[in-house]
């Protein structure tokens, strides 16, 4: 098992039942360990409603890849148009993957740590109240730290 830790935003619908329900659902790709209270934040970078954010920690036997895939299985299956992915379009359920054990992944398609994890408060603040000494595995700094530098 590796533990896996996931980034979840929503603007649209009911947010927080769509963030529950995306947590009821990563379950069954492994074991959701924790999660952070919900935070409610503005988008960045694009137009449109808050988001509802939280992050949790997933033990999972999928590879990185594999969980991927299940997550965007997840949010196709919550109403996620898979057409508009990447463009900052306003979306029922968003599932990044953040970190992956202390691996470092450079595919198409798949980066790990996740390339902005270090310059986003939305995820940064609820992954630094689960798990302050989390060291990012490309930076060699404490997730705490980073989030102090951001907030």
């Amino acid at each position: 098992m590796t533990d896996a830790w996931l980034g979840l935003g929503a603007n649209l619908g009911d947010r927080r039942a769509t963030l529950l329900r995306a947590l009821d659902l990563l379950g069954e790709h492994g074991e959701v360990l924790e999660r952070s209270a919900f935070i409610e934040t503005e988008p960045v970078g694009a137009e449109g409603p808050d988001y509802l954010n939280a992050v949790c920690r997933l033990a999972t036997e999928l590879a990185p890849r594999e969980l991927l895939d299940a997550t965007q299985a997840i949010e196709a299956a919550l109403g996620r148009d898979p057409a508009a992915k990447g463009t900052g379009a306003p979306r029922p359920i968003d599932i990044d993957l953040l970190l992956y054990g202390d691996r470092r992944v450079d595919e198409p398609g798949l980066v790990i740590p996740h390339p902005r994890l270090h310059e986003r408060a939305f995820v940064l603040e609820p992954l630094a109240s689960l798990a302050p000494g989390l060291v990012h595995p490309v930076l060699g700094v404490t997730v705490g730290a980073l989030a102090e530098g951001i907030g």
